[in-house]
């Protein structure tokens, strides 16, 4: 595979980004930008957890059922689910029915309705410094780092749920923590 594939539009993109529409648009308008708000990370790491074993365009194209089926996201909500809730969330053919990643997800949930500061505070106090220049090539990419064992080593001890170094690093990329757009790619990001 190529690292970065011109589009019809005439602009370069990472690669992944040019593979279908859905992804053109994910990654035109949404990876890689700054998440900060706690429900808004919930959600995306509740997706990661989903995610992994399966494509992230699988997930990425039921999302709009999984908002609807895990109340919009809204930690207070989707903490307070309960027995009934995880078997309508089975029952559920619009997502991934998955009982480990439905109850990670509820359990998350709970454990980050529980965080003092909240979960924006605890996830971005694990973002590195920025890079001094973007990757090159998908080959500079990594899948986990150093913040990204230590962000699942911190999730887990607040009783965080399928989130191990892997899924950890692929939400600081989703979010904005680290800006893993390729240097040739058009996106231009400004960290907060």
């Amino acid at each position: 595979m190529v690292d970065v594939v011109i589009g019809d539009d005439g602009l370069a993109r990472c690669a992944w980004g040019g593979s279908t529409p859905d992804y053109a648009v994910y990654h035109d308008t949404e990876w890689g930008r700054p998440v900060r708000d706690d429900d808004g990370l919930y959600e995306r790491l509740t997706l990661e957890a989903f995610q992994s074993g399966l494509s992230w365009i699988t997930i990425l194209r039921k999302r709009p059922a999984f908002r609807e089926a895990f109340a919009g996201f809204d930690i207070a909500k989707v903490a307070e689910f309960g027995e009934a809730d995880v078997e309508r969330l089975m029952a559920d053919a619009g997502i991934v029915r998955n009982r480990a990643k439905i109850e990670a997800a509820i359990a998350n949930a709970r454990a980050a309705a529980e965080l003092p500061g909240g979960v924006a505070a605890l996830l971005w106090s694990f973002a590195p410094e920025p890079r001094a220049a973007r990757p090159a090539s998908f080959a500079e990419v990594p899948a986990v780092t150093e913040e990204s064992k230590a962000l699942a080593k911190a999730l887990k001890r607040h009783g965080f749920k399928f989130v191990g170094p892997t899924t950890a690093y692929a939400l600081m990329q989703a979010t904005g923590m680290v800006d893993d757009h390729l240097a040739s790619c058009f996106v231009q990001l400004e960290r907060p």
